[in-house]
């Protein structure tokens, strides 16, 4: 069972290294922050997070996000605007009748809006694009809308974890807030306070965010064609296992020091290439044990090897997820990282300049996701479930004189809960982490380079109709 551990513990310092990736998650803080300025209302139960938005909330959504509330109620007041569908209350009649004369919505008959309908995924990502000043058939189309919109720094949570509820709809209108409009003239929330819709004190808090949190990106910039990065990690970890090995059962609790170095690469484009390389190694205080691990994507094929296993699956899952990762890691992806960050500061440090980002509860959610990506990896006959929470998450990105990311520095605390199962055999894993790590960059864009093994002996043991369709993912959209 100890390959258990150390992949927990690998992929542990992947997800640190690449901060990416989304998965359930309570975006508590984005909805709350959204109802200080006025967009997001709850009901007298709270925000009702766990429940589907209908398409009634969604249309008073919109509505604020084109700053129009006024001028929808003032509208349908004095009756120029008329709502012509028979199942929309008095509370959404104005918004609903404001979206249809201005071409923005339509009903689900010609008598019918489907008021009290769910409202999905797609159907408020068309919402939100519109906003933002993309136009249907132009620039996106209701088949690839969802591909389109993470291309620009909106990524829909449920896209990773199923259906799509207030709480993916408050992440989402919060990334949107900090998107830029299609014209580049400034994000969605600055235009807001422009045009008067929403109060600027109320909304300094969130811009505040927004505008250091684009200063960082835009030192990212250089990384968006490829990075070559050292990672440099130690964790301490408080194990309990419980469970059945070779028909023995065991109860035990252990302390382990854990070291974590290794490399990550990749290059953007056309033909997305991609390299990590972990060595773990493990220190109880009377043994000490290393792994490695190492996983390749080139030329549309993905690769892994751990001890003396080696297989291969074709990548086409896993090239649409590395290019969703690394479009967030790398700051090419807009606003997506947003509804995670509780508050974020910049400070002078000689001739650079420190980001601190503190992460709220949410981003527990991130690394939970990323183990769930890597379980799905394992051959069909190793089932594995992990639950993360964390207590305090801390990142710094030191930008150096000319604004370019120089390394990051990552201080986290968690605690996991692993059951694993192989050929009869169980293990279950409480595990307490605290970890710190950096990431240095040493090349970025075309300065990267790539070198890959013979990958003739890597058997095909993954991928079909019985396992997953890819490494790094088993289904991004």
């Amino acid at each position: 069972m100890k390959r258990f551990l150390t992949l927990l513990i690998t992929t542990l310092a992947l997800a640190a290294a690449l901060c990416v990736s989304a998965s359930a998650a309570n975006f508590h803080n984005a909805a709350s922050e959204l109802a200080a300025i006025g967009v997001f209302k709850g009901t007298a139960g709270g925000f009702d997070l766990d429940k589907a938005p209908t398409r009634a909330q969604a249309a008073i959504m919109l509505v604020r996000l084109y700053g129009a509330e006024e001028e929808a109620a003032a509208a349908y007041a004095s009756g120029e605007l008329k709502c012509p569908f028979t199942d929309v209350n008095g509370t959404a009649a104005p918004y609903v009748a404001w979206l249809v004369d201005k071409g923005l919505a339509n009903g689900t008959s010609d008598t019918a809006f489907g008021a009290q309908e769910p409202c999905t995924s797609k159907a408020y990502t068309i919402f939100l694009l519109r906003a933002l000043g993309y136009r249907d058939n132009e620039d996106f189309t209701s088949a690839n809308a969802q591909e389109f919109a993470m291309s620009i720094g909106l990524l829909d949570t449920s896209l990773f974890t199923g259906p799509f509820l207030r709480d993916d709809l408050a992440a989402l209108t919060y990334q949107a807030l900090g998107s830029n409009l299609k014209d580049g003239s400034t994000y969605l929330l600055d235009s807001l306070i422009q045009s008067g819709a929403i109060d600027a004190s109320a909304a300094k808090p969130i811009t505040d965010k927004i505008e250091t949190y684009r200063a960082l990106q835009a030192s990212g910039q250089a990384l968006d064609e490829g990075m070559d990065a050292a990672v440099d990690a130690k964790m301490t970890i408080s194990a309990g296992l419980k469970g059945q090995e070779g028909g023995t059962s065991f109860d035990m609790s252990q302390k382990l020091d854990a070291a974590i170095t290794g490399n990550i690469q990749f290059l953007m484009g056309q033909n997305p290439q991609m390299a990590f390389d972990f060595s773990v190694t493990l220190s109880d205080g009377t043994e000490t044990e290393t792994q490695r691990m190492e996983y390749w994507l080139k030329d549309g094929t993905s690769y892994v090897r751990s001890g003396e296993a080696a297989y291969q699956t074709p990548a086409d899952e896993d090239i649409a997820a590395l290019a969703a990762m690394l479009e967030q890691s790398t700051g090419s992806s807009g606003a997506a990282m947003l509804p995670f960050i509780d508050r974020i500061s910049a400070k002078a440090s000689g001739g650079d300049t420190v980001y601190t980002l503190v992460l709220n509860d949410a981003f527990a959610g991130l690394i939970t996701n990323l183990m769930g990506i890597f379980s799905d990896a394992l051959p069909t006959d190793v089932e594995m479930q992990v639950n993360i929470s964390m207590d305090g998450s801390t990142i710094q990105y030191t930008v150096d004189k000319d604004g370019v990311l120089k390394s990051a520095l990552l201080d986290m605390t968690m605690e996991a809960d692993l059951n694993a199962s192989e050929d009869g055999d169980t293990v279950a894993i409480s595990v307490g982490v605290d970890m710190d790590m950096r990431m240095d960059i040493k090349h970025t864009g075309k300065a990267v380079k790539i070198s890959y093994p013979d990958f003739s002996d890597f058997e095909k043991t993954i991928g079909g109709a019985n396992g997953p369709t890819g490494i790094m993912a088993t289904r991004v959209y």
